[in-house]
């Protein structure tokens, strides 16, 4: 999905994942190959993994706080400025992941795995 994600701005995803899901993830970035923000929780090991892709994937980071759930709904809020992504999990706790490119929009926006997205805004 294209749209426009400046810094300041805030982005909500709302989405529920199936009952079985092992992982999905949440990509921002220029297109499908740089991808500044990989958000990848993974049900088999109860981690958030983060990461970021220019033209090879980097260091990746581990969030030990896991609020998801299988079959459970969840709300994220993400915002960024030059430095890092602010990720509020569901539940309320912050994480943070820097922000290698130090770019100040992104346009591009997917999400992969057992999950289905009910609405992403951006304001």
């Amino acid at each position: 999905m294209d749209m426009s994600f400046k810094a300041g701005m805030e982005m909500k995803i709302t989405g529920k994942t199936k009952p079985g899901c092992e992982a999905f993830s949440i990509n921002i970035g220029h297109d499908a190959d740089t991808v500044a923000l990989h958000f990848n929780p993974r049900f088999n090991s109860n981690v958030i993994v983060c990461n970021s892709n220019q033209g090879g994937w980097g260091d990746e980071h581990h969030e030990p706080c896991f609020p998801f759930q299988q079959g459970g709904e969840f709300k994220l809020t993400i915002t960024f400025n030059n430095d890092s992504f602010y990720i509020k999990l569901p539940e309320g706790t912050m994480m943070s992941f820097p922000n290698r490119f130090g770019d100040d929009v992104f346009k591009h926006v997917h999400v992969t795995g057992d999950v289905k997205i009910s609405s992403i805004k951006v304001n």
